[in-house]
């Protein structure tokens, strides 16, 4: 007997694992690995680089069948026909939130305080990022690390709204966020300086694929 498809459980929005990369060349890199989603995080790059690498990036990854999230970009990401765009605060304050919404856009948004959530729900997003969870080191941040009590108090206050974890995340703190209740956790810092990243990452699918 074939199931019902009315019973079937909904593919969460985001995976429970997914990488965030600072260019198209760490893409070839992992998405064969078979990572379902991924975070292009491009920083001073020029105009002209930043639309080659989203439109070889979503070609990439629809190619692979990986949902990709573009990072701040959120004009060529519409411009480009990305599905899902992410914004931290000074971009939201900047945004055409409405815009991004008529054009079919999916919105992640990142949060670090309670005035900050404030914010992005009143953005009504599809899903919240917290961070960081723990120290990370990768990358320079004005805020202390938020621990699994902020997770846990983010994921009651959120509720059914997908909660992403990032920051200082390894594979041995990942049952833990994940208890506190984060649905997904974004990694950089765990992979990108391990001295075998794709090793590292397929460690995660793995995990990823058993969740």
């Amino acid at each position: 007997m074939s199931a019902n498809p009315a019973s079937a459980k909904p593919e969460p929005l985001l995976d429970v694992f997914y990488p965030i990369v600072p260019d198209v060349e760490w893409l070839r890199r992992l998405v064969p690995l078979g990572v379902r989603t991924i975070q292009l995080r491009l920083k001073d790059a020029s105009p002209d680089e930043v639309q080659r690498q989203i439109r070889e990036s979503l070609d990439l990854c629809r190619t692979a069948g990986c949902q990709l999230i573009v990072n701040d970009y959120w004009r060529e990401a519409i411009a480009l026909g990305a599905d899902f765009v992410h914004l931290g605060q000074e971009d939201l304050a900047v945004a055409d939130i409405a815009a991004i919404k008529t054009a079919g856009l999916k919105l992640g948004l990142s949060t670090h305080d309670e005035t900050e959530l404030d914010i992005a729900l009143a953005a009504k997003p599809d899903y919240i990022a917290l961070g960081p969870v723990y120290e990370t080191k990768l990358k320079a941040m004005s805020w202390a690390p938020q621990g699994l009590e902020r997770v846990r108090a983010w994921k009651k206050r959120i509720g059914a709204l997908p909660l992403c974890a990032i920051g200082g995340i390894t594979p041995e703190r990942r049952a833990g966020v994940v208890a506190a209740g984060a649905d997904s956790i974004a990694v950089i810092t765990d992979f990108i300086t391990h001295a075998e990243p794709e090793a590292r990452v397929a460690q995660w699918l793995a995990w990823a694929r058993t969740s």
